[in-house]
């Protein structure tokens, strides 16, 4: 097996508000640790749409 360098996913950046007390809990949780707020926030929300579509409630409502 040969090595490939990795690519980057496309993103886009998005503008969102987040509660202070919240920001104050994920940055005690991620404090000392090789992860950024971004990076846990991207991890945190997949694993919610992970969640909710093995639910099967994918595809409802805003």
């Amino acid at each position: 097996m040969s090595f490939k360098i990795p690519s980057v996913p496309p993103t886009t950046n998005k503008t969102i508000r987040f509660p202070n007390d919240l920001i104050d809990r994920v940055e005690a949780l991620i404090c000392n640790r090789e992860c950024t707020f971004s990076a846990f926030v991207i991890a945190a929300v997949r694993a919610a749409v992970e969640e909710v579509e093995a639910e099967g409630h994918a595809g409802g409502t805003r």
